[in-house]
């Protein structure tokens, strides 16, 4: 599928989705909106793709919206649910998702940033939920923060509008590791890979079960958490990854 705003690739059963508007710092337009979840999906039903990298190209991982989009108004802008959809279809992906940032992921692109998995940043990696010195609010992007970060900063950095540095970024939880930029993109597929090379099935219902388990009371979650581990102990690639431990070699999965 041709694509105008991103670009996607796939490299040792990574899925590359690469934000393309350098122009624009990869602000968010309806096009672009569209078009990652495309690619996201097309990823997702690829079986050569475990683990999913999203980057951007530019000075900027993505600076939020696109202000200067034609629209008749910001509440017809909102009315798709352009950032809901984006974020849910990284919540759904049975991939594990890892953000690569560069540069500014402001509202919007903070948002995108901080619904993946796991966020690798760049030394000049900078992050902030802006909308509120424009007379609005990041209502989106407020919702993965606040599962990346406690309540009390969370609600600083949105009533704020400040801007941190990776650095406190990483001392807050929101990212995994900081590198220098030229070791960004090296660093997120050493990661990718990495994951890739697990069962694709322990993968899924690990990131699955987490989620999950995160949003109930603490005994449920442990009964959950016992029928998972029976559901995974079932599977043929368990079988495998014992029997392979057992002798000595590397497993070859079958993915489910």
């Amino acid at each position: 599928m041709g694509y105008k705003t991103i670009v996607v690739e796939k490299k040792n059963h990574v899925g590359i989705l690469t934000l393309n508007r350098p122009e624009k710092l990869n602000t968010l337009n309806f096009q672009l909106y569209k078009e990652i979840v495309s690619g996201l999906l097309t990823l997702e039903h690829d079986d050569e793709v475990h683990v999913i990298v999203i980057k951007a190209n530019g000075r900027a991982f993505c600076a939020g919206g696109d202000i200067s989009e034609p629209t008749s108004s910001p509440f017809e802008r909102h009315q798709d649910k352009r950032f809901a959809r984006l974020s849910m279809a990284i919540a759904n992906m049975h991939k594990p998702v890892i953000a690569a940032v560069h540069g500014a992921a402001t509202a919007g692109g903070c948002g995108l940033a901080l619904s993946c998995d796991l966020v690798i940043a760049s030394e000049d990696a900078k992050f902030g939920v802006t909308a509120i010195n424009a007379g609005l609010f990041c209502f989106g992007p407020a919702v993965p923060l606040s599962r990346s970060v406690g309540r009390k900063k969370s609600l600083e950095l949105l009533l704020t509008g400040d801007i941190i540095k990776s650095e406190e970024a990483f001392r807050i939880g929101m990212v995994n590791q900081i590198v220098p930029q030229e070791k960004l993109h090296e660093t997120a597929m050493e990661l990718a890979e990495k994951l890739a090379v697990k069962s694709p099935a322990a993968l899924q219902m690990g990131k699955e079960s987490f989620y999950a388990m995160a949003d109930m009371e603490y005994e449920k979650a442990l009964d959950y958490s016992e029928k998972m581990i029976a559901i995974l102990s079932s599977t043929e690639d368990a079988e495998e990854g014992i029997n392979a431990f057992l002798e000595k070699r590397k497993p070859q999965w079958k993915k489910r």
